[in-house]
């Protein structure tokens, strides 16, 4: 597979993306949070392990996320081969007995190839999204489980390394997801996403807004 390579700045992408919009939301209006976290830990837990979050709920699928920001605080997506016009921050599954802080590492690995990358915050509770009826179907017969929707521990990540290291095929443990890759803005990030994702990822470009400023 080809690696393929572009640069996302401030005004729209070129007209080899057809669907990309011409004009974004401003970040500042964005919410801070669109609704209430249903398992959020207490305030004096927000320093601790990851591992010492509440449990997931029930029926959900334990999944960690990767919000990775570049010096000039854009942030990595890619392109799904399996959604046409479809994009997306890595995720994966959380292994049993796996901590979320190891397995965000992991999947950033061997979805990105990317290694050169340091924690800088995480989101302290579950975010959780469902399945639209047809995809959960699909997924029920690939993992051999029926999950209502995945819930998630975002995590904010600092890549160190040159776009260079990126390479689509990942580290070869796992097969490949992603057709393309490119820096995004907030707004291009949720522009993008599949429908069923845009409320997380909204609560998730709120909770790293601090980060995600422009100096």
């Amino acid at each position: 597979m080809a690696l393929c390579r572009f640069t996302v700045f401030p005004k729209p992408l070129p007209s080899f993306f057809p669907n990309y919009p011409h004009k974004s939301p401003e970040f500042m209006h964005l919410p801070l949070l669109l609704q209430k976290p249903t398992h959020r830990v207490s305030s004096s837990a927000l320093h601790s392990s990851s591992s010492s979050m509440e449990s997931a709920p029930e029926g959900y699928r334990r999944n960690v996320g990767v919000c990775l920001i570049n010096p000039s605080k854009k942030i990595f997506a890619a392109s799904r081969l399996d959604i046409p016009n479809s994009w997306q921050m890595p995720q994966g599954g959380i292994d049993e007995g796996e901590d979320p802080r190891s397995a965000v590492i992991r999947e950033l690995r061997e979805e990105t190839g990317v290694s050169s990358a340091e924690i800088l915050s995480e989101v302290p509770y579950w975010l959780t999204y469902d399945f639209p009826p047809e995809v959960r179907e699909k997924l029920k017969h690939q993992w051999g489980s029926d999950w209502k929707g995945q819930a998630q521990k975002w995590f904010l990540l600092k890549f160190t390394g040159k776009d260079e290291e990126i390479n689509l095929l990942g580290d070869g443990t796992e097969k490949a997801e992603f057709g393309e890759w490119s820096w995004m803005s907030p707004e291009q990030i949720i522009e993008h996403a599949v429908d069923f994702k845009k409320p997380v990822y909204k609560e998730v470009m709120a909770a790293f807004a601090p980060y995600l400023q422009e100096s």
